[in-house]
């Protein structure tokens, strides 16, 4: 899908869990991820990595609720 509809998605609901085609599974906030549509690419930094992921890639998007553990 269009990363266009990713970011649209994650502007709705704050968080959302996305999927790539090479079956990635990305857990992306609204604070950690950033959109380059020039590039292409969705960046997201986590306190491990930063990770640069084809942002046209994304397959499918979960969106899930807050809950206690």
């Amino acid at each position: 899908m269009k990363m266009e509809f990713v970011q649209k998605e994650l502007q709705a609901w704050g968080e959302i869990m996305i999927t790539t085609a090479a079956g990635k599974e990305y857990e992306i906030h609204l604070g950690d991820t950033q959109f380059d549509f020039e590039n292409r690419v969705i960046r997201l930094k986590s306190p491990s990595a930063e990770y640069v992921i084809d942002g046209d890639s994304v397959e499918e998007i979960q969106k899930h609720y807050g809950h206690r553990d």
